[in-house]
């Protein structure tokens, strides 16, 4: 199947955010399925993500979310253009960040954002628990250790709040989804989370 009909081009790049050419040949490849080929989209450009991390991100959208009035949630998400901010697919990943951010309780969005006394504590206390382990594996114990704080406690490396049954994927996969799909730079900047009666 050659010929793409423009309107289903038109509807893949709503769903997408991917360019007219990347819509089309994804639909040409998956004989003009819509589904099959925004899945294909994702497949093919998971590797393309990793070329743009380098571009620009000087436009973006600031997501949201309130739970019951008692937790709250804001999230500065880049991205490289203003039609890419504006775009429901994008917005929708921005909006369901702020839920993941509520739900899960990040410290910070990436290891190195945070502070390094707290590293340096939880690494002193991990020391001390392996006291008893031969000294040449204590090491490893500890990054390990180091690394499991990380996956609890940094955005970027904690399991989606939505995937709850099979292998859950990081925040960072979903992000790289997203950058494959829509066909831009995206990066999570920042994020505020505010709890009734928290400091």
């Amino acid at each position: 199947m050659s010929e793409i009909p423009a309107h289903k081009v038109a509807e893949l790049r709503a769903r997408t955010g991917a360019s007219m050419m990347d819509c089309k040949k994804a639909l040409v490849a998956t004989g003009g399925d819509l589904d099959k080929a925004e899945d294909h989209l994702r497949m093919q450009g998971v590797k393309a993500a990793a070329k743009k991390a380098d571009r620009a991100t000087n436009q973006g959208w600031i997501g949201h979310y309130v739970h019951q009035g008692r937790i709250g949630v804001l999230v500065e998400v880049a991205c490289e253009t203003d039609f890419v901010a504006r775009n429901d697919k994008f917005q929708e990943f921005v909006r369901e960040l702020s839920m993941h951010v509520c739900s899960m309780n990040p410290l910070a969005v990436r290891s190195e954002d945070l502070d390094p006394g707290l590293v340096n504590r939880e690494r002193e206390v991990y020391l001390g628990q392996v006291l008893d382990k031969p000294e040449n594996v204590r090491a490893k114990i500890v990054e390990g250790k180091l690394k499991k704080f990380f996956s609890d406690h940094c955005l970027l490396d904690q399991n989606w709040y939505k995937d709850q049954q099979g292998t859950p994927r990081t925040v960072q996969q979903v992000l790289t989804e997203q950058i494959s799909t829509i066909g831009e730079n995206i990066v999570i900047q920042r994020f505020v989370r505010f709890e009734l009666g928290g400091k």
